[in-house]
C-alpha cells in the first residue's frame, strides 16, 4: 500500500495524516449523507448503470511509478474497468463512468488517469504496452520528447498498431527533461475520452524536489460515451461533444478531498510547494488557488526563464499542454480552494460546488469540525 496521503506525489505519511486528523476517523463514515442540491444533479450514470453489477474492476488512483528503480522498464497493461469519480450521493453524486480504458503499470490496479511514469534525464526506457487481453487496438504516443520514427505511437503514419493479443514494446528516451503527457493515439478521439491518459515526468539531472510535490491532471468527460460503451441507451458523436463530468485525477469533488481516493494538496505551513499540472482533456481549465500566490516555472517541458516569471494566482491550460507552478505555503493554517475558474466546471450535474475542484489542505487545519464536515462529505473512514 502507497504510505502516501494526498494527490500523488510527496505528501505526508498515512501516520502523520492520522495524528494530525485526531477524531476525525471515527466520526467520518464511509456513505453518510449530506445536503444535495434541490434537483438529484446525478451525472455519468443511469437506472441501467446503478441496478447492473459489472464484473469489471473499478479504478484506483493513479501512481507515481519510479522507472529508473525498475531498471528502465514498464509494462502498461489495457483494461475495461468502472471508474467511480464519486461513489455517494454526496453534493450531487454519485457520478460513475460505467465504462472507461484504463492503463495498468505493471502489476499495480488499472488507474484513470494512467500511472505517471517518471524518470531521470538521459535515463532511456523500455515501455512495454500489453495488450494481450485487449478486445480492440491500442498505442502510446509519449509527448515532449524526442525518439525514433518507428517509437513515435502513430498507427497512420508508423504503421505499428497494437492489436489485442498483441504486445510491442517502445523505447523512449528521457532526453527532454520536464512534465510532458502520453496517451493512446488510436482511434484518439476515443481512446483519450475512454481514459488513456497520463502524465509522464522527466526529472533534469541534479533535481531538487520541492518539500511537497503533487500531480495533478484535469479532464472534461461526456459521459454519453462511456455510457454507450458500456452498452446503455445513450448515443455520443464527438462532433456534438457536450462535456458533463469535470475531474481532478480522475475524481470530482468531494471525493477528490479524500485522503487517499482523492486529490488534495497537503502542505505545512512553511512548506514550498510545487504542483506539476496536465489537461488531459479538450477545453482550456483556467486553474486557481486561494489565498496563494504562485509562480510558473515550467510549460510543456520548457523551464521559463526567471526575468519572465511573476505572481499570478490563475493559469490557463489549454489541452495537452502542462504547466508547473511553484509557491510556499505561508497562509494562516486552513483551508483553501484549488478549482477551475469556468464555474459550470464546478460542478456535479446541476449541484454546487462539486466537479473540478480540490483544495489546499494545511496539516494544521485538520483537527478541526469543518474538516471533518468535508471528510463526510468526501466519504473518508479510518
Amino acid at each position: 500500500m502507497n504510505d502516501r496521503i494526498g494527490a500523488p506525489g510527496t505528501g505526508v505519511s498515512r501516520r502523520e495524516f492520522l495524528a494530525a486528523t485526531g477524531s476525525v476517523g471515527g466520526a467520518a463514515l464511509a456513505g453518510c449523507a449530506a445536503p444535495t442540491s434541490q434537483g438529484s444533479g446525478k451525472v455519468g450514470q443511469s437506472a441501467t448503470a446503478s441496478s447492473v453489477q459489472s464484473s469489471l474492476p473499478k479504478t484506483s488512483p493513479p501512481e507515481v511509478v519510479n522507472v529508473d528503480e525498475q531498471g528502465g522498464q514498464v509494462t502498461l497493461k489495457t483494461q475495461p474497468a468502472v471508474h467511480e469519480a464519486h461513489p455517494l450521493e454526496t453534493m450531487g453524486g454519485p457520478v460513475r463512468l460505467p465504462r472507461v480504458w484504463a492503463f495498468q503499470a505493471d502489476d499495480r490496479d488499472p488507474s484513470v488517469p494512467g500511472p505517471i511514469i517518471r524518470t531521470t534525464e538521459g535515463e532511456d526506457m523500455e515501455v512495454t504496452l500489453d495488450n494481450t487481453n485487449g478486445k480492440r487496438p491500442h498505442t502510446v504516443h509519449f509527448h515532449g520528447v524526442q525518439k525514433q520514427w518507428k517509437d513515435d505511437g502513430v498507427p497512420t503514419t508508423t504503421g505499428i498498431t497494437v492489436d489485442p493479443g498483441e504486445k510491442h514494446t517502445y523505447e523512449i528516451p528521457a532526453n527532454v527533461p520536464g512534465t510532458h503527457l502520453y496517451h493512446c493515439h488510436f482511434q484518439t478521439q476515443r481512446h483519450i475520452d475512454m481514459g488513456m491518459y497520463g502524465i509522464f515526468r522527466v526529472d533534469p539531472e541534479g533535481y531538487e524536489e520541492a518539500d511537497k510535490e503533487y500531480f495533478m491532471t484535469v479532464k472534461d468527460w461526456d459521459s454519453r460515451l462511456n455510457r454507450m460503451m458500456a452498452g446503455e441507451d445513450a448515443s455520443y458523436d464527438p462532433r456534438s461533444r457536450d462535456p458533463d463530468v469535470f475531474t481532478v485525477n480522475g475524481k470530482v469533488a468531494p471525493r477528490t478531498l479524500h485522503p487517499e481516493q482523492g486529490s488534495p494538496i497537503i502542505v505545512e505551513q512553511g512548506d514550498t510547494v510545487r504542483i506539476h499540472y496536465g489537461n488531459g482533456g479538450y477545453m482550456s481549465h483556467p486553474l486557481h488557488i486561494h489565498n496563494h500566490r504562485f509562480e510558473r516555472v515550467e510549460k510543456d517541458g520548457g523551464v521559463i526563464p526567471e526575468a519572465a516569471r511573476h505572481e499570478m494566482d490563475v493559469t490557463n491550460v489549454a489541452p495537452a499542454e502542462r504547466h508547473t507552478i511553484e509557491f510556499t505555503a505561508d497562509s494562516q493554517p486552513g483551508i483553501y480552494l484549488m478549482h477551475c475558474h469556468k464555474v459550470s466546471h464546478v460542478m456535479n450535474g446541476n449541484f454546487y460546488p462539486g466537479g473540478m475542484l480540490s483544495g489546499v489542505v494545511y496539516k494544521e487545519a485538520m483537527d478541526t469540525k469543518i474538516f471533518d464536515q468535508l471528510m463526510k462529505y468526501a466519504g473518508y473512514s479510518q
